[in-house]
């Protein structure tokens, strides 16, 4: 007995056998019951959703003995005729084969013609989009005018390469592909039915190699069960359908999510020895890191994704620590250099450049994040938020007014004005060296950034028996932050490496200097008027926050805002 191979052996006879094209059976269903019957149809989508068998069964239903129904019995001659394929008045037409404008003379003159012994007469035009344009414009007039016995059915892969004026004649139906859930819950009817052992994970994995189509699902289980028989283990699957090539994929991504260069380099070298194409491997590692990116943003309704649930499961893992930006930019990065890698003669080098270029990017931190930063501190500020101006003063030394800083004068020279430092803006370092409050600052943001940036609009107000006092503007933002137990242990700590020897702080309040804009014009004054700009920004309780917030941050450059 000649053998049937799945696809053929379980064929959809009834339209309520077809999966996943519910509205098309749907209204054919309905345009049947209610004798609405068009002349021309035109089932346009991907390889394998059932084009061709809902044709058939269209055909059952309309030359059916009991018809025309929507169930056609599919034991009457008529229909046993059209299931095996060797109806008189239903004619199957390979597009491909007959494409010129002599084979659809031919079926023009045979339309005139009743049918032979049914209802209608059916041709069913496969690949309708590879006829000829001389085709097409010979099959209008008939189309749009046939007998009344005549009904036409066309089927293809690409509707857009067929022309307009055949569109507009026919009722047009889109065919969608096949859901991962609906092919495995099929291929486990055709296993019970066939007695074939296999686990829901093997089904799952085979419905996903089929891609969206039914047949090719069906035809990639036909060859499992060639290799492993009637008790088939997740392995077979695994083996037949190189799935053990997947291990790389996730160790991959792993690497590049950690950063780690090298491992990606390591991981890459054992999937190019163990005989994966490079080419093949790049796509497949651009579907991993786009499941990646749809998990991370879909989250529990990754199934719709067409994702095995198993991997689901993985991928979530690998992306708990990982922002939807910085999958974003992986995903772009492959995607750029897919061209030139489809391009490129030497594949690995290339493929080992993109995965470097990945696993030394830096992580981007969401915009969402920052805004809702500045938004959280804004609202801070506005709530009034702030050190109200406290000074303290822990140092062994009688208490005196607070300090101002004295103003600073200008000197005249043969080079014109220059600025003079005031007394307390310079200090001399034990070591002899003249050191300024400038270089307290740098040093203090060296050895802790974060702390460097708080301290940035302080002035040093003096050093003297090892007590550092630090000026800072009145109702400053972090004065209660640098007070801090944990905090001033640290300004001492660092400014003790600073000046050589055990440090104490004592904190002060004064008044910003104002700038005077009414002297006379001299050479400095722009460079002044800048630096007063500098210390106003600096001061700026909202610049501190983000300072604070914002680990490394400095202030770069100062732009006016021109109206």
């Amino acid at each position: 007995m000649e053998y049937k191979v799945l696809a053929r052996k379980f064929r959809p006879q009834k339209f309520d056998e077809v999966t996943g094209q519910e509205p098309v059976v749907q209204t054919l269903s309905n345009a049947i019951a209610q004798g609405r019957i068009g002349h021309a149809f035109l089932f346009a989508g991907p390889r394998g959703v059932g084009k061709t068998s809902v044709a058939r069964i269209l055909a059952k239903s309309l030359n059916c003995e009991q018809g025309p129904t929507s169930t056609p019995c599919n034991v009457c001659p008529n229909c046993r005729e059209i299931t095996d394929g060797n109806s008189m008045d239903v004619r199957e037409i390979d597009g491909a084969s007959n494409r010129g404008i002599d084979e659809i003379r031919e079926l023009r003159e045979n339309v005139k013609f009743a049918p032979a012994a049914s209802r209608y007469k059916i041709y069913i035009i496969d690949e309708v989009h590879m006829l000829t344009r001389e085709a097409f414009n010979a099959l209008l007039k008939t189309l749009e005018e046939p007998p009344g016995h005549v009904i036409f059915i066309f089927a293809t892969t690409e509707n857009h390469k067929v022309p307009a004026t055949i569109l507009s004649r026919c009722q047009c139906y889109d065919f969608r592909r096949i859901s991962l859930g609906q092919i495995a819950a099929n291929l486990s009817k055709v296993a019970v039915a066939e007695g074939i052992t296999i686990s829901p994970v093997a089904l799952s994995w085979i419905a996903e190699a089929g891609d969206g189509s039914m047949r090719d699902a069906q035809s990639i289980f036909d060859q499992v069960i060639a290799y492993a028989g009637l008790n088939i283990s997740d392995d077979d699957v695994e083996n037949i359908l190189g799935l053990a090539d997947r291990k790389y994929l996730y160790s991959l991504s792993e690497a590049v999510l950690s950063r780690n260069a090298g491992a990606c380099l390591v991981i890459l070298e054992e999937a190019y020895l163990a005989g994966m194409d490079m080419k093949q491997f790049y796509t497949m590692l651009l579907r991993h890191f786009r499941n990646l990116l749809l998990v991370k943003i879909a989250a529990d309704e990754s199934s719709s994704f067409d994702i095995a649930p198993e991997q689901v499961e993985k991928l979530k893992k690998q992306t708990i620590n990982v922002s939807r930006e910085t999958l974003q930019r992986y995903l772009d990065i492959l995607l750029s250099e897919a061209e030139s890698l489809r391009r490129s003669q030497e594949v690995r080098l290339k493929l080992e450049t993109v995965l470097i270029r990945m696993a030394y990017l830096e992580p981007v931190l969401p915009v969402g994040e920052i805004l809702a930063t500045l938004e959280s501190m804004e609202q801070k500020l506005r709530n009034g938020v702030t050190s109200g101006g406290r000074a303290e003063h822990p140092c062994n030394v009688p208490k005196q007014p607070p300090v101002q800083p004295q103003p600073k004068s200008i000197q005249q020279s043969d080079d014109g004005p220059r600025e003079q430092q005031s007394p307390q803006e310079t200090e001399v370092h034990p070591s002899g060296k003249t050191m300024t409050s400038e270089d307290l600052k740098k040093f203090i943001k060296k050895e802790n950034s974060r702390l460097g940036a708080k301290i940035a609009p302080a002035e040093v107000l003096g050093f003297e028996n090892g007590c550092l006092t630090l000026g800072f503007p009145r109702g400053y933002l972090f004065l209660d932050s640098i007070m801090e137990k944990t905090q001033k242990e640290e300004l001492e700590r660092i400014a003790g490496i600073f000046y050589s020897q055990k440090v104490s702080l004592a904190v002060q309040t004064i008044d910003a200097p104002k700038t005077n804009t009414n002297g006379p014009s001299l050479r400095g004054n722009k460079t002044n008027n800048q630096n007063d700009i500098r210390r106003d920004a600096l001061n700026n309780p909202l610049f501190q926050k983000v300072l604070a917030e914002f680990e490394g941050a400095e202030l770069v450059e100062i732009k006016a805002i021109k109206k």
